[in-house]
């Protein structure tokens, strides 16, 4: 028995039968892979599925995700200095240099829903409610920052508000800044930024720093960092671009230090919805997989990127755990 992928039949060659596939199957295309996402984990994905010839859809909403946001990145490996715009472009134009017959991008889209099927592959459905079919999908749908919501957050987004310390911080070099998050992500922000910055000033609005001790030790260790429990950010000044914070201790008081740059560190929100009622995800809807091979609890799905729970998020690591499951899943798709 065999089957037609471009219109959703099988045959029986023993008595020439033609038996139609579920509905939503028929007159599908089958592909070897669906790829959910457009930034570097996807893009990546994507331009290795092509070099491999798998038949893949890639379905994206924007191209770049996160990194759109930063006006210089300067952390991509091979690219010094590059804008999230470029960035984006790039990684399209890159994707589909490779793309020939074997890569289709359906972009501006959003998925939601991936399901396992009975027969083994994954139905994958659309906000147009259109549904695709595969072998293979890899999940790299990436996260969005927690946004600060004071007065003066969003009009000085990208004029001095960052989310962002390892794209964005040499920019404010010799400058005052601000990390506003006492959290693990918060003081790594802050180990990076006080090499190169005047001073730092870690915000956390609880009684305590969430970081691990040591870490919250050795950065606090630097002179030209300092550490402040129990104060909540209320507003941020400006002008053209920023020039203030100003922040509340529990006592009620006021204070405005003056910074130039503030680096928002509270938090990614996995882009997870449409998936993780099928694949096991941790208690922030990032997807559990195993480091290995990007697998999931799901066979046939694999994830990549910051939508997964990696300990660090960044473009570079995001692009090599898209190859690593990329690998994996080409093996798997021709040894099964």
């Amino acid at each position: 028995m065999y089957q037609y992928t471009q219109v959703g039949i099988q045959k029986m060659p023993v008595h020439g039968m033609l038996l139609p596939l579920s509905v939503n199957q028929l007159f599908s295309t089958m592909y070897d892979l669906i790829i959910i996402g457009g930034g570097p984990a996807g893009a990546s994905a994507a331009v290795y599925a092509a070099r491999k010839r798998l038949k893949t859809l890639q379905i994206t909403q924007e191209w770049g995700g996160q990194s759109t946001e930063s006006t210089d990145i300067q952390n991509w490996i091979g690219t010094p200095s590059i804008s999230g715009a470029d960035f984006a472009r790039s990684l399209e134009s890159h994707v589909n240099t490779y793309a020939n017959d074997c890569v289709t991008v359906l972009n501006p889209a959003t998925v939601t829903a991936v399901v396992p099927t009975p027969n083994g592959t994954i139905t994958v459905t659309t906000d147009s409610n259109e549904t695709h079919v595969a072998r293979a999908v890899l999940v790299a749908s990436g996260s969005r920052r927690r946004k600060l919501n004071i007065p003066g957050a969003a009009t000085y987004e990208h004029k001095g508000v960052t989310y962002c310390a390892s794209c964005d911080g040499p920019m404010f070099t010799g400058q005052r800044v601000a990390v506003i998050g006492g959290g693990n992500a918060g003081f790594e922000s802050a180990a990076q930024l006080q090499a190169y910055t005047e001073h730092v000033t870690i915000i956390q609005r609880n009684k305590h720093f969430k970081a691990d001790p040591i870490t919250v030790e050795r950065v606090l260790s630097n002179e030209n960092v300092t550490g402040l429990t129990d104060v909540t950010p209320i507003e941020i000044h400006g002008e053209q671009f920023v020039t203030g914070l100003t922040y509340r201790h529990a006592s009620g008081e006021t204070e405005t230090i003056p910074v130039s740059g503030i680096f928002v560190e509270i938090g990614l929100l996995p882009n997870t919805d449409f998936v993780c009622e099928q694949v096991e995800c941790d208690e922030l809807g990032r997807i559990k997989i195993d480091p290995w091979n990007q697998r999931t609890s799901v066979s046939g799905i694999w994830a990549a990127g910051d939508c997964t729970n990696i300990l660090f998020h960044q473009n570079n690591i995001s692009a090599g755990n898209a190859v690593t499951a990329l690998e994996d899943i080409y093996l798997t798709l021709r040894t099964t």
